[in-house]
């Protein structure tokens, strides 16, 4: 007859499941944080993304798997993000973009959009409280209302003189309406100086139409992060991605770790970049 001791018969390995679900997180949380503390050490900042952007995504199904409301979920991503950035300062992470509110996003019903939009606001504001980050909105501020595109250009003003690595908030934004809007101000500029059409068919090329970004002046995205098991861009920097690399984690942004940006960090530093030679 075998022990009733359910631990005399478990075979190896199969410990874990047979200690209170207290003790089993303790030690899993002991494990990923010394897993973290390596991970961490053997990282070269020299191998560090100059610039990171991230699809910050999953917040809705993250809230609704525990019986909440959207708005939670956004709130929770906003509690993370910050935790983010300050991962991406100790990395030597120099600029960091971070997609909050697509164009497409503008079209969800108003009883969760409304939400939405007022912690992205409380998001900058956060975010320029610590006077450790440098903001700038991009996107179509024309979309936005008044008060909140009022609002986050204050945030903007305010932390200009900040040192320091530097946010790009996606508020509003949508690849294709950047690069229509990039080729709408260089027509405007053009015509302003008596450009026509024909000459400037003649001496255009992709140099011109970055000049006129939303990002302009600033370097690429070296590594783009999306969370959720998505593997898709969503008209995320579309210019602006032409070689960066990508990596997909299954986690949730709500649940997403330290450890998890670690791996990504590691991931691209493994990689060789041909930047499409």
């Amino acid at each position: 007859m075998g022990s009733l001791n359910p631990m005399d018969n478990a075979k190896p390995g199969t410990a874990e499941r047979f200690r209170p679900p207290r003790a089993r997180r303790a030690l899993r949380d002991l494990a990923v944080a010394a897993y973290t503390r390596r991970l961490q050490r053997r990282l070269d900042p020299a191998q560090a993304p100059r610039h990171v952007g991230v699809l910050i995504d999953g917040n809705r199904r993250w809230a609704r798997a525990f019986g909440g409301e959207s708005a939670e979920g956004h709130r929770a991503g906003a509690d993370r993000l910050l935790q983010f950035l300050g991962w991406c300062d100790d990395a030597g992470v120099e600029l960091v973009t971070v997609y909050l509110l697509s164009t497409d996003n503008l079209n969800r019903p108003a009883a969760e959009l409304e939400p939405l939009i007022a912690i992205i606001e409380d998001l900058a504001a956060r975010i320029s409280e610590t006077g450790r980050w440098r903001v700038h909105t991009i996107g179509a501020p024309d979309l936005l209302p008044a008060p909140t595109a009022h609002r986050l250009k204050e945030i903007e003003e305010a932390t200009r003189g900040i040192e320091g690595t530097a946010v790009n908030l996606a508020v509003g934004y949508g690849g294709r309406r950047e690069l229509a809007d990039a080729v709408r101000s260089l027509l405007n500029d053009h015509a302003s100086r008596g450009t026509s059409i024909e000459e400037l068919a003649e001496v255009l090329d992709v140099e011109h139409i970055a000049e006129h970004l939303y990002t302009k002046g600033q370097p690429d995205p070296d590594l783009v992060i999306r969370t959720s098991g998505e593997q898709r861009m969503s008209g995320f920097l579309l210019w602006q991605s032409a070689h960066s690399e990508f990596y997909f984690c299954e986690a949730l942004w709500p649940d997403f770790r330290h450890v998890d940006f670690l791996r990504a960090m590691r991931s691209y530093a493994a990689r060789e970049r041909r930047f499409g030679s």
